[in-house]
């Protein structure tokens, strides 16, 4: 199974949720730690998965930004 890079953002990030939640309540320390120490593996993987993620795009630089076409943004500065 192949793992997508969006899908470990996701799920890096709900972990790192739990592990401040789980804090927050006061929950044993070695739980928290444990699941502190598995949310760094995941972002050490996370990043590595993004960094070589085989995704492909055809915008450039003077595409700007997709929500805010170049001509409207002369306008406004």
């Amino acid at each position: 199974m192949k793992l997508s890079a969006m899908f470990l953002v996701v799920f890096t990030t709900l972990v790192l949720i739990a592990v401040t939640i789980m804090a927050a309540m006061n929950l044993p320390f070695n739980w928290v730690f444990y699941l502190t120490v598995f949310g760094q593996g995941l972002v050490l993987l996370m990043v590595y998965k993004v960094l070589t993620d085989d995704y492909q795009t055809d915008k450039t630089f003077k595409d700007w930004y997709e929500d805010v076409p170049v001509s409207q943004q002369d306008e406004t500065y």
